[in-house]
C-alpha cells in the first residue's frame, strides 16, 4: 500500500492497472477507466457508479453464476473441514478399539482378527500360570456398596497392571476378584517363565501390603496366590 500511495502522489508515470478484456466485462473496464480520468468532471460519482453496476448486472445484486460458484466453494470448504474432523474422530476411535483389543487378546491374535485372517490354535510347550484372588472377598462385598466393590477391584488391579508391565508376562483376564497371568506365551521365553512369574508374584504381594481400600482403609487387604508351571 505504501508503494501504491507513493506512485499516486508522485507521477509520472501514472499508476494505472492493466486489465485485459478476458479478465472482466468490457462495461466494467470502461467504467474503471472513467473513474481514473484526469479531468475530475468526467469521473462518475458514487451514485452513478452504483447505477451503472445495476445496469451491468441487469438489476441483480450479483451475477447468479458467480453466486453459485461462491456457494459451491464455501460448501466444498465446509465439507473438507467436516471430512477432516470426522477422519480425526474415526482415527481416535480406531486407536481406542486397538487398545481394547490388545487388552483383551494377545497382539498377534488381535492383528489377525483386524485383518480378517483365521486364528490358528497354537501349542506352547513350557509356560507358568499365576492365579490370585482376594481373601474374604465375599465378606468385603457384603459390607460394601456395589460402586465401592467396583472401586476396590479397579484400584487393586490397576496397581497389579502397573507391576506386571516390568515383567515378561501376559495378563490373561480378570473375573470378579480373580486375576490370571501367564508367562511363556504368547511370546516364548525359554525357561525364564517360572522366574518371571515368581518375581512378579513377590512384587504384587509386597504392593498389597500397603494397599488401602477407599471406603474401609482400616481393613487390610490380603490376596491368595497360586502358581502352576510346566
Amino acid at each position: 500500500p505504501a508503494e501504491i500511495i507513493e506512485k499516486v502522489r508522485r507521477p509520472p508515470p501514472l499508476c494505472r492497472p492493466a486489465v485485459s478484456a478476458d479478465q472482466a466485462p468490457l462495461e466494467c473496464i470502461h467504467l474503471m477507466k472513467q473513474c481514473w480520468s484526469e479531468q475530475p468532471d468526467k469521473r462518475p460519482s458514487i451514485d452513478q457508479i452504483f447505477d451503472q453496476f445495476k445496469s451491468i448486472n441487469k438489476g441483480r445484486k450479483t451475477n447468479i453464476i458467480d453466486s453459485m460458484l461462491r456457494m459451491l466453494e464455501q460448501y466444498s470448504s465446509n465439507l473438507e473441514d467436516l471430512i477432516r474432523e470426522r477422519t480425526e474422530e474415526l482415527e481416535i476411535e480406531k486407536q481406542k478399539t486397538d487398545r481394547l483389543l490388545t487388552q483383551m487378546l494377545p497382539p498377534s491374535v488381535a492383528q489377525a482378527l483386524k485383518m480378517g485372517t483365521p486364528v490358528e490354535p497354537e501349542y506352547f510347550e513350557e509356560v507358568t500360570l499365576y492365579f490370585s484372588d482376594i481373601v474374604g472377598f465375599t465378606t468385603i462385598s457384603a459390607m460394601s456398596e456395589p460402586i465401592e466393590v467396583v472401586d476396590l477391584l479397579n484400584d487393586l488391579y490397576t496397581l497389579f497392571d502397573a507391576i506386571i508391565g516390568s515383567h515378561d508376562v501376559y495378563k490373561v483376564e480378570t473375573i470378579g476378584d480373580a486375576y490370571m497371568v501367564a508367562s511363556g506365551l504368547p511370546k516364548r521365553n525359554g525357561n525364564r517363565h517360572a522366574g518371571e512369574i515368581a518375581n512378579m508374584s513377590l512384587d504384587i504381594l509386597s504392593s498389597v501390603g500397603t494397599f488401602k481400600m477407599r471406603h474401609m482403609p482400616e481393613v487390610p487387604v490380603r490376596i491368595r496366590i497360586g502358581l502352576h508351571s510346566g
